[in-house]
């Protein structure tokens, strides 16, 4: 099963990047080869059925999967990253965060108005950099097709407030 194997590679890291947190450190995953491959094709397998017309990555670890997910489906992807680092024309959406708040951004030309986009990121915790990923989209003209995770930590309850922008939420590990 997917969830042992990534399970078996994941590295924590404990008390980082502060006391108190052990760290799902998802780099490891990007040693092997054929565990990346296979969760591509996880995802794929479960996103069967679902239209999806580009999917967006969260910077910066929603980009090394998010990427590869998107180009074996053959459709775009769209980077959102943190604010002021974008050179283009961007929509930002601020959020908060568990000790003060955080902005992030897209290219407003990127997204298609009736797009269905799939948000990538590589951890699913309290839910609120892909809120923040969901209004950005919704902002644009766009629809939250689902969300795509390698690893939820089920604790924290992030997946409700996702809900209400789509049901559609895949997490390959949880923790």
């Amino acid at each position: 099963m997917i969830s042992k194997k990534i399970d078996l590679v994941i590295r924590e890291v404990p008390d980082f990047p502060k006391r108190g947190i052990n760290f799902k450190d998802i780099t490891t995953l990007l040693l092997d080869q054929e565990l990346s491959s296979e969760i591509i094709d996880t995802f794929i397998n479960r996103l069967k059925g679902k239209k999806v017309d580009a999917i967006v990555g969260v910077e910066s670890r929603g980009f090394l999967f998010g990427f590869l997910l998107a180009n074996k489906m053959g459709i775009p992807f769209i980077p959102i990253r943190k604010s002021g680092k974008l050179p283009g024309e961007t929509l930002r959406c601020k959020y908060d965060l568990e000790y003060g708040s955080a902005e992030v951004e897209v290219h407003k030309s990127d997204i298609k108005k009736g797009w269905n986009i799939l948000i990538h990121d590589d951890l699913l915790a309290t839910g609120g950099t892909a809120v923040a990923a969901s209004k950005l989209i919704q902002m644009l003209g766009a629809n939250v097709a689902g969300y795509a995770f390698l690893i939820s930590l089920k604790k924290l309850n992030g997946d409700k407030k996702l809900s209400k922008f789509s049901d559609n939420i895949i997490n390959l590990v949880n923790y």
